[in-house]
């Protein structure tokens, strides 16, 4: 249902959030030299180093081929490397660099900063009360999307 004149539907103020959040991560990021999508793939070698792309697919739920162009843009940028896997020449696994391991501190102060921008004014019991709303939103969608897969 579109937005009606003085009231808009909770699906469109949702859909306003998610962009305008989306936009504010990528501003922030930006300022570090990354891209919203490439924190994820850090914190995955933060916890374990030396990763090979399936295995970051896996871990992202994402496709092995959108890890490689990620991996490709974060080497050129500084963040990691690439190396042969001792064991098996075919493969090649993701390592931080120097620059990779030290932005953990900046990507954290990031998303404190994000947290604390998208929910200031908010009482703990709001946001309380906020989280369990999304969770049950995000329930809704995937019980549904699993009842109903798309074409």
């Amino acid at each position: 249902m579109p937005p009606t004149e003085g009231s808009e539907s909770l699906d469109f103020l949702l859909a306003q959030v998610c962009k305008a959040h989306r936009a504010r991560v990528h501003a922030l990021f930006e300022q570090l030299g990354l891209y919203h999508g490439q924190p994820p793939l850090l914190f995955a070698l933060w916890e374990q180093d030396g990763q090979t792309h399936t295995e970051l697919a896996g871990r992202l739920h994402i496709r092995a081929a959108t890890v490689t162009k990620m991996v490709q843009r974060m080497e050129k940028a500084g963040f990691v490397t690439r190396r042969p896997d001792p064991d098996d020449q075919r493969v090649s696994r993701v390592y931080l660099t120097d620059l990779g391991h030290n932005i953990k501190e900046e990507v954290n102060k990031v998303f404190q900063r994000l947290e604390a921008e998208t929910f200031a004014g908010l009482t703990p019991e709001e946001r309380a009360l906020l989280r369990r709303f999304l969770v049950q939103m995000r329930d809704n969608l995937l019980r549904a999307d699993a009842a109903n897969p798309a074409p």
